[in-house]
């Protein structure tokens, strides 16, 4: 078996990559299956440099908050801001303290001086205002948006004043409580003065849509796109925290899914920009639901690689990344009969899998599903590995 396996292995490029697609997709998505290792994302760095040299890429789209990306993205673009500004403010997660992160950062703006603005690389955060322990206030997104409006449409077609927006926003730190994850009670989400912003928001992006015709006339595509952006993150953090306060069962499943909804609409508002290159877990961007244990229960949603999926097929790429060990995370070398092990034992540093050939080399002889001793880790599970366009493998991450 170890022979056929092999045969399914590619040395680690751009084009082994696209070597398993039909065509090149808008959507490129590289899943990654821990976060917060620089030998991973320096890999990202790599592949995103040579599909930007050779295929043509001019968007990196990360699982980082949507709007603090459009500090890096104004960085890239047009050199607003120091480097250290930019990672301190345009990152969410703590990911701008990362080495190689900052220095995807400084190479991308180095690609683009000079450049013509068609040619320029951009960057984007595709995931909403949020951590998984709690969501920003919606005050940035509908503020923007209303501003954006308001200068643009005569004021009669408003639903409501800036001032209006103020008072019901009240303070942030409604918003943001951090007990209100753990304790429904405490969150905003289900006042009255929520209630009135989503019909709100709702009109806001409903007028946003009504006056296309005119604004795209009177706007730039960047300041159009912006504003569509600012209505998809008002609605969808007004929608998590409407959850947020909620006291079914169902709460934390529909709060991530709500996450990933909100992922998928940014990504899809990416591939009609043009070909974009996506990093971010592979729970994210996988194409068969995902799971986890949150609060002692077992949680189910669609991802948004499979909402994008289900809209862009053959156009949505995706691959997994699957590692051996990480040992300073007690992540050891992986028992043989795992797919990790069996990748594992051909002893390449890192390679490029054909998923699909692979699962049906394995056939009916399905490896174990690999158990993580450190909660920060999701082995790949094989049942999905058909239904990859192809898998990663990173046979050991030291520490960095």
């Amino acid at each position: 078996m170890a022979t056929d396996i092999k045969d399914t292995i590619h040395a680690v490029d751009a084009a082994a990559l696209m070597g398993l697609l039909p065509a090149r997709p808008r959507l490129l998505a590289l899943g990654e299956p821990t976060h917060g290792e620089d030998t991973l994302l320096e890999l990202r760095n790599e592949l995103f440099r040579q599909l930007v040299e050779q295929e043509g890429y001019r968007t990196i789209a990360l699982e980082t908050d949507c709007l603090r990306g459009l500090v890096v993205d104004d960085h890239v673009t047009s050199g607003t801001g120091t480097l250290d500004e930019v990672m301190e403010h345009g990152f969410s997660h703590g990911w701008g303290v990362s080495a190689a992160n900052r220095e995807l950062v400084r190479w991308m703006r180095a690609y683009n001086e000079g450049r013509p603005a068609a040619e320029r690389l951009r960057f984007a955060g595709f995931d909403g205002p949020l951590e998984i322990t709690g969501a920003e206030s919606p005050r940035q997104a509908l503020a923007a948006l209303h501003g954006y409006l308001a200068a643009r449409v005569d004021a009669d077609l408003l639903p409501c004043t800036a001032d209006t927006l103020d008072e019901l926003l009240d303070t942030d730190d409604r918003w943001t409580e951090p007990a209100a994850m753990m304790d429904p009670a405490r969150s905003a989400g289900r006042s009255d003065e929520a209630g009135r912003l989503r019909l709100l928001a709702d009109d806001l992006v409903a007028l946003l849509d009504e006056q296309r015709p005119h604004l795209t006339t009177v706007s730039s595509p960047d300041e159009w796109d912006r504003a569509c952006l600012y209505g998809r993150t008002a609605l969808g953090l007004l929608r998590y925290h409407h959850w947020t306060a909620d006291t079914s069962p169902a709460r934390l499943a529909r709060l991530v899914a709500v996450r990933d909804q909100m992922m998928s609409r940014n990504l899809l508002a990416l591939a009609d920009r043009g070909p974009t290159f996506v990093y971010a877990h592979n729970a994210h961007l996988q194409r068969e639901k995902s799971s986890m244990r949150m609060g002692g229960r077992p949680l189910e949603w669609w991802s948004a690689g499979a909402l994008v999926d289900a809209e862009l097929g053959e156009e949505y790429a995706f691959v997994a990344m699957a590692l051996g060990t990480i040992r300073h995370q007690g992540v050891d070398t992986p028992p043989p009969d795992t797919l990790e092990g069996l990748l594992y034992a051909l002893s390449e540093e890192r390679c490029v899998v054909e998923a699909r050939r692979l699962a049906a080399v394995l056939g009916d002889g399905r490896p174990a599903p690999r158990v993580s001793p450190w909660f920060g880790y999701a082995p790949l599970d094989p049942a999905h590995l058909a239904a990859d366009d192809g898998l990663v493998f990173v046979r050991d991450v030291p520490r960095r």
